[in-house]
């Protein structure tokens, strides 16, 4: 290809990448409430911090908060400091990370074969499911996602060239994972790396690469300090409570109820992927091909090592499988050309599509067949929000999704690309805007009527910290005694006083309890 027309395609792919980061990551950023309980706890901690100006712990609440380490909450609390305490300034830094994590994927992969294949990777993951929710979410996980991509990257390209840029920025972006997440942002490059190296016949070539003077000292520059200072200022409870509980006790035992069987994240994978769930399978089928190639071993190895290391983790959480997404996006780009029927990728997302169809019948059973007062408020809450434009909407989408699939001139990658513009804008402008409306409009409300009349709320039988957010105030979460103001839901109305309801709306009830 031209040198002139090699530069133009990069120009004309980048600016389509970054128009579909924008649609993912950043459109309706604000409009939604935020969502309890993660997003509602990594606010509050940051807005507390703002208040407190103790910017070495976080504390939710009022008690120290050893959850995750520092950095996510620095970066919201400076996008807070710039826009205003709201929902647009604590996700944007996760939507700043996923746009640097899609650039990362598009510049490894252009390195590795070309422009297109790049785009495709870069694209898929901007617009899958699971991503699109993490890096709109005010948590750690977008950052960290982007910090081990580039950390993965970073080492293969030192493993393959002897790059002392690449090793040091390896232990640059690992020594700042390690300020977001903890010990993960090095188990997965340390584990994969010498998996890697095994199969390679080069563990002296691995060795030499993690015991890196250079790469050490930068990462513990990096990461040290805090750490030091966090245990001077709480002592034995830090370590307690992140390194014990949230590291050691998270991979032991369930933390939390979040259990799950081995299997746990075959479905998240299929439902997380979607709308490109098929070129998932087209890997599986094709690993034979897949696995000649050097760069496609490393990246099975990343993936295979993290589906296998939360499997067999005692805590289970949807999003720990996204640090595997990487390598798949990669790999499933790389398989397209291998599939022999591209026209069937369009199934499952119609099938998903129609199974949102019908989700009025299915909460109108539900609603006939369920006791809980509280889940009934909520599917009737359901009900009232999926009535005729919903349907209209989703049948829109999959009438969308269809007519995309007979585009005479639409190559498979950009049908692909079609289809997963339509569900981004499916989610992101009336999906998610939806389910916040039904989950968190409610808190919301309830909060800001609370900062407004300055009410003392006991919140009782719920945990919804994104509450304290809108308040503005501190809550004691115990039973409450007469005369008290409580957060509850409706199910624990009758075990009440003869309570003056304040606020109710969805199940969630703000009342007053008779002197």
């Amino acid at each position: 290809m031209h040198l002139n027309q090699k530069k133009s395609e990069t120009a004309w792919l980048l600016a389509t990448l970054g128009l579909l980061v924008l649609v993912s990551f950043f459109s309706a950023l604000g409009s939604v409430p935020l969502f309890d309980v993660d997003e509602g706890a990594f606010s509050e901690a940051t807005r507390e911090m703002m208040i407190s100006k103790n910017y070495l712990t976080t504390y939710l609440n009022g008690a120290p908060r050893f959850d995750k380490p520092i950095l996510i909450y620095w970066l919201q609390l400076a996008a807070v400091k710039l826009f205003g305490v709201n929902e647009f300034a604590f996700r944007l830094p996760s939507a700043l990370a996923g746009t640097v994590w899609a650039s990362a994927i598009f510049l490894f992969v252009r390195k590795e074969s070309d422009n297109r294949q790049a785009f495709l990777a870069a694209a898929m993951m901007v617009l899958s499911l699971q991503v699109i929710v993490i890096a709109k979410a005010a948590i750690a996980d977008g950052l960290l996602n982007c910090l081990l991509a580039v950390t993965m990257f970073a080492l293969l390209h030192h493993y393959k060239t002897g790059s002392k840029q690449a090793i040091h920025l390896a232990f640059a972006a690992a020594g700042f994972g390690m300020l977001t997440k903890g010990p993960i942002a090095i188990i997965i490059p340390v584990a994969v790396t010498f998996l890697f190296s095994l199969q390679d016949g080069s563990f002296k070539k691995w060795l030499q690469m993690i015991v890196n003077p250079s790469g050490i000292i930068i990462f513990l520059i990096i990461a040290l300090p805090w750490y030091l200072l966090e245990y001077r200022d709480q002592g034995m409870a830090f370590i307690e409570g992140f390194f014990f509980k949230h590291n050691i006790n998270r991979f032991n035992s369930s933390l939390e109820g979040h259990s799950g069987s081995l299997f746990y994240y075959l479905p998240v994978i299929i439902i997380g992927l979607m709308p490109f769930t098929a070129l998932f399978f087209t890997v599986l089928f094709k690993l034979k091909t897949l696995l000649a190639d050097s760069t496609n071993r490393f990246l099975l190895i990343w993936f295979g090592f993290v589906f296998i290391f939360f499997s067999l983790s005692g805590t289970k959480l949807p999003h720990y499988m996204i640090y595997g997404y990487t390598p798949l996006f990669i790999l499933m780009a790389r398989a397209l050309p291998l599939t022999k029927h591209p026209e069937y990728f369009a199934l499952w997302p119609l099938l998903v599509l129609a199974a949102l169809a019908c989700l009025p019948l299915f909460l109108q059973k539900a609603l006939s067949e369920i006791n809980d007062i509280y889940i009934q408020a909520l599917l009737a809450g359901a009900t009232e929000l999926t009535g005729q434009p919903y349907l209209l909407i989703v049948l829109a989408t999959i009438i969308g999704v269809a007519a995309i699939q007979f585009l005479p001139r639409f190559s498979a990658e950009n049908k692909l690309i079609a289809t997963g513009l339509l569900f981004s804008l499916l989610i992101n402008f009336y999906l998610t805007p939806l389910a916040g409306q039904l989950l968190q409009e409610p808190i919301k409300q309830a909060a800001l009527l609370a900062n407004k009349e300055g009410y003392k709320i006991v919140m009782w039988k719920i945990y919804n910290p994104s509450f304290l957010v809108y308040s503005g105030s501190f809550v004691e979460k115990r039973q409450p005694e007469p005369g008290e103001i409580v957060l509850t839901t409706v199910k624990q109305l009758p075990r009440l006083d003869h309570p003056a309801i304040l606020y109710s709306k969805y199940g969630i009830v703000m009342a007053k309890l008779r002197q």
